[in-house]
């Protein structure tokens, strides 16, 4: 069913996000404004991995930002904004997409993949199920999210959307299983182009792309989403300043003209990362309506939308806790459209523990 928009609601709740939200005071003095946003100490970035069992809050964000809130977080200087930002707690939570067949999916995850269902829940009144899977729980491993909206059997994924990373011991031997489980191959396993790294593609029964890599122990083998970018420069420098991320290198390939960035919290051996991906004259993308975002944690959602917004990103939902419960969270777009949720650190552990 081609480009059929259906609302993906957020994991943690059934309530949509497109109700009420919440819009920051817009205070007389700008001084007052930098001090209660970004007054008092701000503890040093702890490591990555949250301590506690936890629940995922990530999902499609609606609404519109406020243009008066907009204008006032220009009063935030960007050097203290910048600063704040690198001692937030952050780590890649979650990544979403929507799927035709769960049940089927799951299998294929599963079985081919390695990955362990790590939860799943039905709201029936909302129409779509929702299933966590990965590499381990999900208050210290990125995971998958997946989203089946009753009666939608396929979804448009777009030239934008690239391939999601899984870190294997021998990518040869992980091909062969996936092929005597009825798998799609796509690339035989070999060296990627212009390096000396062990990889192969395979798809999942929806069309998504994952590349194996070969590559040791690891404690985050879920450890690549490949997104593509029309200017890589301009997308590097708002995921360093607008959410905290590290350039953790940087290739150029102009044999096969194209550049990727390697975006993220920590090291790609131990963390999950955004690969970021120019193609040479190639501006804009279909980013289609099968992929929906990432979700990133935070401890402070009313401080990240001003520093996103400082770094021209959009703000599609206005920082605040949901309605019904207590999440609190803010979503935004970069500047090439691609969505990202952020959540609450310490709401984010409170669900997990529900």
């Amino acid at each position: 069913m081609a480009r059929l928009l259906l609302p993906l609601p957020i994991a943690a709740s059934s309530l949509h996000l497109a109700a009420s939200r919440l819009r920051l005071p817009v205070l007389s003095s700008s001084v007052a404004r930098r001090e209660a946003l970004f007054g008092g100490r701000v503890a040093a970035r702890a490591p990555a991995r949250l301590p506690r069992k936890g629940v995922s809050a990530g999902a499609e964000a609606g609404g519109s930002s406020s243009s008066a809130a907009a204008a006032a977080a220009q009063v935030i200087g960007q050097e203290e904004a910048t600063e704040w930002v690198r001692k937030d707690r952050r780590r890649m939570l979650h990544v979403v997409y929507r799927v035709g067949d769960l049940d089927k999916t799951i299998k294929f995850y599963t079985e081919c993949l390695g990955m362990k269902l790590l939860r799943k829940r039905d709201i029936p009144e909302e129409r779509y199920t929702n299933a966590f899977l990965g590499y381990g729980p999900e208050d210290s491993h990125f995971v998958v999210e997946l989203t089946y909206n009753y009666g939608v059997e396929s979804y448009d994924i777009g030239t934008g959307f690239g391939h999601f990373g899984i870190a294997v011991e021998d990518v040869a031997k992980t091909v062969d299983l996936i092929k005597a489980k009825g798998g799609t191959v796509t690339r035989e396993p070999g060296p990627v182009k212009g390096g000396n790294s062990v990889i192969a593609f395979v798809e999942d029964p929806d069309g998504y792309k994952f590349e194996l890599i070969e590559r040791g122990p690891t404690p985050e083998p879920l450890c690549q989403v490949m997104l593509r970018v029309g200017d890589l420069d301009r997308a590097i420098s708002f995921y360093e300043k607008g959410f905290g991320m590290e350039l953790l290198r940087k290739r150029d390939n102009p044999q096969y003209k194209y550049t990727i960035a390697m975006m993220g919290y920590g090291p790609e051996d131990k963390n999950a990362v955004l690969e970021l991906t120019y193609n040479y004259g190639v501006k804009e993308y279909d980013k289609g309506n099968a992929y929906a975002q990432i979700a990133i944690s935070t401890d402070d959602v009313y401080k990240t939308a001003e520093v996103i917004r400082q770094n021209d990103g959009q703000i599609t939902r206005e920082p605040g806790p949901l309605p019904g419960i207590n999440t609190k969270i803010t979503a935004c777009t970069d500047p090439d459209g691609w969505k990202t949720v952020f959540v609450d650190n310490v709401d984010f552990l409170k669900e997990l523990e529900e």
